[in-house]
């Protein structure tokens, strides 16, 4: 199956403007600076969609991408940036929880972790929060474009022991170069379609 079709469908700020709509939904998370916004276009192949930004912390609200008129790409609030106000913060937090514990159309979550950086803290917890609420998801390492040869051998395993462990998919990917994009786009489909 192909992305043919892509737009913004809404833009959320509060749970309680979260859309009901009968499509199934992915969403996409990470921490602020991950390539969320690369990534998305680079999967919508349409680097004008989300707002590729050099200032972590760009994305405060929920943006709702529907795609071929028959389900949504979620891209989530980045979380662990310093800069943005503990309160700001606070409200992101609130956001995404409230998205991810209240959505019967969510299917599968994306955590996105930079590959050169490795898994944070806050990855780590967003990792723990997914299984305590029986979310299934997908870990995507970003920016893979950026490793040595030498980093790059066993990236997965180096992941999975940073994130304590457990049965999830990683897959390496670069908006650059546009590997694992294909995988990705495989994912995403399979998730919708479950």
């Amino acid at each position: 199956m192909k992305v043919k079709k892509v737009q913004l469908y809404k833009t959320v700020y509060t749970p309680d403007e979260l859309p009901q709509t009968p499509y199934n939904e992915v969403a996409f998370v990470g921490r602020s600076n991950v390539g969320k916004s690369s990534l998305l276009n680079a999967v919508a192949n349409n680097f004008k969609l989300a707002k590729v930004s050099s200032q972590p912390g760009k994305t405060r609200s929920i943006n709702f991408y529907l795609v071929n008129d028959r389900f949504f790409l979620v891209d989530l609030p980045g979380y662990g940036f310093a800069k943005v106000p503990l309160k700001e913060q606070q409200r992101w937090r609130e956001l995404i929880e409230s998205y991810l514990k209240g959505r019967d159309r969510l299917k599968g979550v994306f955590l996105l972790v930079d590959s050169k950086v490795g898994p944070t803290e806050k990855d780590l917890q967003m990792k723990e929060w997914l299984d305590f609420f029986g979310i299934p998801y997908t870990v995507v390492a970003t920016k893979v474009d950026r490793l040595k040869a030498s980093q790059r051998r066993n990236l997965e395993e180096r992941i999975k022991k940073a994130l304590g462990g457990g049965d999830f998919k990683v897959i390496p990917f670069s908006a650059k170069t546009r590997e694992g994009r294909e995988v990705l786009l495989r994912e995403i489909f399979n998730y919708i379609e479950s």
